[in-house]
């Protein structure tokens, strides 16, 4: 079958707890999704890359089959875009070391398959569809499992000399604070992820006798959700936990600022689904924070996209790229 016939492409929004596939269209709309768990698997990278071929080949069938996939692209943490592989991603049991993940989908669909960071993913998504469209200096902020960060300048991805530029999440904000999964203390990933807000409330209850509805839920069973929702009933501890995490994430986006001005921080992430009660702070901590000659500049913004279509979308973007690359070179071959 021509290459040309070919109509969709895979994007992969790999995660810490889960990965969803989308099959995209040039339209940019996802016809088809599926998701897998990220952990498990036996913390064997294989076993992973074959239980999400089994729930991906189901999808594809809905689409009329392997032949009508062009590529894949995937956003995932410590993804290298020069190398395809993972490189040392803390968060992924079965991600350790270098894995060269997308060379392991390409050789199980016989696809191409293209990959970068997933917060970089997410920013490409933001900047073709959401908040971010037109936009050339942003920064892309994931609150999720971990922290992750996207950043574009002059309207180009940032990087770096070895596809691993942009890791945002392991700024040390505190030398002597809490240990991260990268083997360092005191990360911003350590507090501002959704984890790190767990990790805030367990301190906080261990330490203190203060009245909680978090007091209600078995202490190692605390989520960043339940404490959104103790501080949507007005719940002091947790709108305590809620500003003491935007006051640390607006102090560091103050310091980001420093380096490219940009004109937007865009959040993304289920962790901003607590709304105004992260994002107030935030604004407030940034705007006292930050140099004078940056302020009042770049605008706070919550990612347009769903869930997390901007970084299958972003992770598509990367798919299209490729297959255009891979259908130049089998053309320029058939006219030799």
């Amino acid at each position: 079958m021509n290459q040309n016939d070919k109509s969709y492409v895979i994007g992969l929004d790999l995660g810490g707890t889960n990965s969803v596939f989308g099959i995209v269209d040039a339209n940019a709309k996802v016809v088809a999704e599926t998701s897998v768990k990220t952990k498990g698997h036996n913390d064997n990278a294989q076993q992973y890359v074959d239980d999400c071929v089994v729930e991906l080949k189901k999808i594809i069938d809905q689409v009329g089959g392997i032949d009508k996939i062009r590529a894949m692209g995937i956003g995932a943490p410590n993804g290298n875009y020069y190398t395809g592989c993972i490189e040392f991603a803390p968060n992924l049991p079965w991600g350790r070391n270098v894995v060269p993940l997308a060379k392991m989908f390409s050789d199980a669909l016989g696809i191409p398959v293209a990959m970068t960071n997933d917060a970089n993913a997410a920013a490409i998504g933001e900047m073709t569809y959401g908040a971010a469209k037109g936009m050339k200096n942003f920064i892309m902020i994931t609150l999720g499992t971990g922290v992750g960060s996207g950043i574009v300048v002059n309207g180009q991805m940032v990087y770096g000399c070895d596809g691993m530029a942009g890791e945002l999440g392991h700024v040390i904000v505190d030398p002597n604070g809490r240990e991260c999964g990268c083997g360092r203390k005191g990360c911003l990933e350590t507090y501002c992820s959704a984890t790190g807000v767990a990790r805030t409330a367990r301190e906080i209850l261990t330490t203190t006798d203060r009245p909680s509805l978090l007091r209600e839920i078995p202490l190692d069973q605390i989520e960043s959700k339940d404490v959104s929702i103790a501080a949507g009933k007005g719940d002091e501890v947790a709108k305590e936990i809620f500003e003491f995490t935007g006051r640390m994430l607006g102090e560091a986006c103050a310091n980001f600022a420093a380096f490219n001005s940009p004109e937007a921080f865009v959040f993304f992430g289920g962790l901003m689904k607590a709304g105004d009660l992260l994002m107030e702070p935030i604004k407030r901590a940034y705007d006292a924070s930050v140099l004078k000659i940056y302020r009042g500049k770049a605008k706070m913004l919550v990612s347009q996209l769903d869930d997390a279509k901007a970084a299958v979308l972003g992770a598509s973007a990367l798919g299209w790229e490729i297959a255009m690359e891979k259908g130049t070179a089998l053309n320029n071959q058939e006219n030799k």
